[in-house]
C-alpha cells in the first residue's frame, strides 16, 4: 500500500539521522579516535548504510503492525521499540563479523535506538496532535475541542469524499471525526483527500476494518457516499456485521432532499432504510422537466396520508407548487402527513381536507374550492387478501372513487389528472387487481377534447417500506426473533423504493404534459429484474445480522400469483422516457356509465358474489375484444 511504502521511507530516513546523531555525540565525548581508527574498520558512511539497511527491513517486516501516523498509540510505541531493538542487535552481530566493532563508539549501540525509537514516534505523535486538533488545546478559549467526535469511515469515490469533506469544513461540523476513507479503486489506496487517508479499497472492507480496530479507531459510523446499490463488492452480510457491530450505517441527502433544501449539499446526513439496501441502482428524476410541471402550480394528492401519496406530497412541495391539498379519509394518516408539511416546509401553503373519494358530492366541493391544476389520486385500497375478503369495499373505493376523482378533475378543469396504479392490474387473477385493471380502463375512457384534463395512468410494481408490503412484515418478525413468513419459494415481485416511485411519478407525468394528442395515456416504470421473496427474506436476514432465524413457508393465498407481470399479452411497450414506457393496448373495451353504475349497484347492496362475477366479466371482455385492423391504435372511450 502506498501509505504504508511512504511511512517505511520516512521511518527510515529517521533511522539514518538517528544513527549519524548516535555517532556524532558518541564521537564528542570519546576524541580519541586515532586509537580506534588507526586499523582498517568501517567508516561511518558503511556503518550509517547498514544501519539503515537493517531498520528498513525491520521496519517492512512489521509495518503491518503499524497503524497510520494520525492514530499513532502505546501498541505502536511498543512495535517500534522492538524494530529499534532488533535493528541494533543485529546491527551490532554483522559490526563484530565484519572488523570486530574496530570503527564504532560502544555509547553508539545505546544511543542510536533511542534516537530512532524518539525520532520515529515523535513525528507521529506530532502528526496525531495536529489531525486531532490537540494543540489547540494550548489556548483556553479552544480548551472544547478537545472532546473527541466519534469516529467516521467514508466509502466512496475520492472525488465524492472530497465534496463532503469540504462542506464539513465550511460547515465547521464536528457531529463526527472522519478516521479514513474506503475507495472503490485500489489504484486510490494511500492516497490522501484533504488530510483523510484513502486506507483500502472497497473488495477489502473487512481488512479496513481490522486496521481501524487496531489502531483503536473503529467507526461509531459509516457514511456511504453513494447509494449501497452502486457500490460493487458490499454485500448483505458485510451490512449485516456492522450493525451487529452497532455501527449506524449513514447516506448523504438525494436529489429530492437536495431540491427541498435549495440545493445545499451539507445537510444532515440520515441512517439508510433497510429497503435502500435491498435495491437495484437507484433511478433519479430529470429535476428540471419535474420543476416546470410543478413549480407555481396548485396541486391536490388523494390518499395524501398513504406511503406513495405522502411521498408525492413531499416531492411537490420541494418544487415549490403554488398550493397543496392533501385528502385522505384516515384521520390519523392526514395528521401525520400535515404535520410532517408544517415542519419540514413551513413555508409551503397546504391544506388537508378529510374526505373521502366515495363521496361524489363532498368530493366536487373539495375540488371546486381548491381547483387543483393537477391531481395524483394515490387513494386506494391495496392489499390482496383484504380486498378479497371485502370486495364490494375494493371496488367502491378503487373503481367508484376514482370515477369521482376523474369527474371532479373534469369539472374543475384541472389540466391533468394522474392514476397511481399496480402491476397487480395484468392479467388479474384477484379482486384487487381486476379493480385496478378496471379503474385503468375508466380513466382511459375519460378521453378529453380540445383544452380539457389531460389523464394519465402510471403504473409499477411493489414499493419497498409501504404500509402492509413484506419489507414492514419481514422486519417486524425478525425483530421478534422469527420466524419470517414466505408463501412460496419461487414466488418472484418487482420492487422499487417509495422515493424512486414517487419520483418516477412525477417524471411520467411531466412526460404526459409534453406530449402529443388529448388521449388518456398509460405509463409503465422501469423496475428492473424481478426479485425472489425467499432471496430477499435471506438478505434482511443476513442485514439484520441474525444468521439463526427460521424462514417458513406457508402457501400461496386465495387470487395470489407466483409471479408479476408488467405488461399482458393485449400491450406492449414503448420508450418514451429515461426509465418510463408508454403502454400500447390493442384492447377496444368502452367501459360506460352503464358499467359504473351496475358496478356501484353491487357494492353498495353487498352482493360479493354477483359483484366478483362482473368484474371478471369485464375482465375477460378487455381481454378479448381487439381493435381491428389496427393493432398498435391506442383506445379510450367516451364515458
Amino acid at each position: 500500500m502506498a501509505f504504508r511504502a511512504q511511512t517505511i521511507v520516512a521511518d527510515v530516513v529517521l533511522a539514518a539521522v538517528a544513527f549519524v546523531l548516535a555517532w556524532s555525540v558518541a564521537y564528542s565525548a570519546a576524541p580519541s579516535l586515532d586509537v580506534v581508527t588507526s586499523l582498517p574498520s568501517l567508516n561511518l558512511v558503511q556503518l550509517t548504510v547498514l544501519y539503515t539497511v537493517l531498520a528498513g527491513s525491520f521496519t517492512m517486516l512489521f509495518r503491518r503492525e503499524l497503524s497510520p501516523w494520525r492514530y499513532t498509540s502505546i501498541p505502536d510505541a511498543l512495535v517500534l521499540a522492538r524494530i529499534a531493538v532488533l535493528t541494533v542487535s543485529v546491527f551490532l552481530i554483522w559490526v563484530f563479523i565484519i572488523d570486530r566493532g574496530r570503527g564504532l563508539f560502544r555509547s553508539t549501540l545505546f544511543l542510536a535506538p533511542l534516537f530512532q525509537m524518539a525520532g520515529s514516534m515523535g513525528v507521529r505523535i506530532l502528526r496525531r496532535a495536529l489531525h486531532e486538533h490537540a494543540l489547540e488545546s494550548f489556548s483556553p478559549l479552544k480548551a472544547d475541542r478537545m472532546t473527541q467526535s466519534p469516529s467516521l469511515l467514508l466509502i466512496g469515490p475520492p472525488a465524492q469524499a472530497d465534496t463532503y469533506l469540504r462542506d464539513m469544513a465550511r460547515s465547521h461540523d464536528r457531529s463526527y471525526t472522519p478516521v479514513g476513507i474506503v475507495g472503490t479503486d485500489a489504484r486510490d489506496v494511500g492516497q490522501q483527500v484533504r488530510g483523510v487517508c484513502i486506507i483500502e479499497s472497497l473488495e477489502n472492507l473487512d481488512e479496513a476494518l481490522a486496521d481501524l480496530r487496531r489502531w483503536n479507531r473503529y467507526p461509531r459510523a459509516i457514511l456511504f457516499l453513494e447509494e449501497p446499490g452502486r457500490l460493487k463488492g458490499l454485500t448483505a452480510n458485510q451490512l449485516g456485521r456492522l450493525k451487529t457491530d452497532g455501527i449506524r450505517l449513514l447516506r448523504l441527502p438525494s436529489i429530492v432532499e437536495l431540491a427541498q433544501h435549495d440545493g445545499v449539499t451539507l445537510l444532515p446526513i440520515r441512517e439508510i432504510n433497510i429497503e435502500e439496501l435491498l435495491t437495484r441502482e437507484p433511478i433519479q428524476l430529470d429535476r428540471q422537466a419535474v420543476g416546470d410541471l410543478i413549480r407555481g402550480r396548485r396541486v391536490l394528492v388523494t390518499g395524501a396520508g398513504g406511503s406513495i401519496g405522502s411521498e408525492l406530497c413531499r416531492q411537490v412541495a420541494a418544487f415549490q407548487c403554488s398550493r397543496l391539498t392533501l385528502v385522505d379519509y384516515s384521520e390519523a394518516a392526514l395528521f401525520q402527513i400535515e404535520r410532517e408539511m408544517a415542519e419540514d416546509f413551513p413555508q409551503a401553503p397546504v391544506k388537508a381536507v378529510l374526505c373521502d373519494v366515495r363521496n361524489a358530492r363532498r368530493l366536487n366541493a373539495v375540488f371546486k374550492d381548491e381547483a387543483p391544476d393537477l391531481v395524483f389520486h394515490a387513494a386506494a385500497l391495496k392489499h390482496v387478501p383484504l380486498v378479497e375478503s371485502h370486495p364490494c369495499e375494493g371496488v367502491l373505493t378503487n373503481i367508484i372513487g376514482t370515477w369521482n376523482v376523474a369527474e371532479a378533475s373534469k369539472a374543475c378543469r384541472a389540466a391533468q389528472m394522474v392514476l397511481i396504479s399496480t402491476d397487480k392490474a395484468v392479467d388479474p387473477t384477484n379482486v384487487m387487481g381486476a379493480t385496478k385493471r378496471l379503474a385503468e380502463t375508466l380513466i382511459q375512457s375519460e378521453q378529453s377534447i380540445g383544452a380539457g384534463t389531460r389523464f394519465s395512468v402510471v403504473r409499477f410494481g411493489n414499493v419497498l417500506g409501504s404500509a402492509g408490503s413484506v419489507v414492514p412484515i419481514f422486519t417486524s418478525q425478525i425483530e421478534r426473533g422469527g420466524p419470517v413468513t414466505v408463501t412460496d419459494p419461487d414466488m418472484e415481485r418487482f420492487f422499487m423504493t417509495i422515493p424512486e416511485a414517487a419520483q418516477l411519478v412525477l417524471h411520467a407525468t411531466a412526460t404526459s404534459a409534453d406530449g402529443p394528442g388529448r388521449e388518456a395515456r398509460l405509463f409503465v416504470l422501469e423496475m428492473g429484474a424481478p426479485v425472489r421473496i425467499m432471496d430477499l427474506a435471506r438478505q434482511m436476514i443476513a442485514l439484520s445480522g441474525h444468521r439463526d432465524i427460521e424462514i417458513k413457508i406457508t402457501g400461496l393465498r386465495p387470487g395470489e400469483k407466483l409471479t408479476e407481470a408488467l405488461l399482458d399479452d393485449m400491450e406492449r411497450s414503448l420508450p418514451c422516457a429515461p426509465s418510463v414506457m408508454e403502454v400500447v393496448s390493442d384492447s377496444a373495451l368502452r367501459l360506460t356509465t352503464d358499467h359504473i353504475r351496475h358496478l356501484e349497484t353491487l357494492a353498495t347492496a353487498g352482493e360479493d358474489g354477483e359483484l366478483r362475477r362482473a368484474l371478471f366479466d369485464l375482465i375477460a371482455q378487455i381481454r378479448s375484444e381487439r381493435v381491428a385492423g389496427a393493432p398498435n391504435l391506442r383506445v379510450v372511450a367516451n364515458a
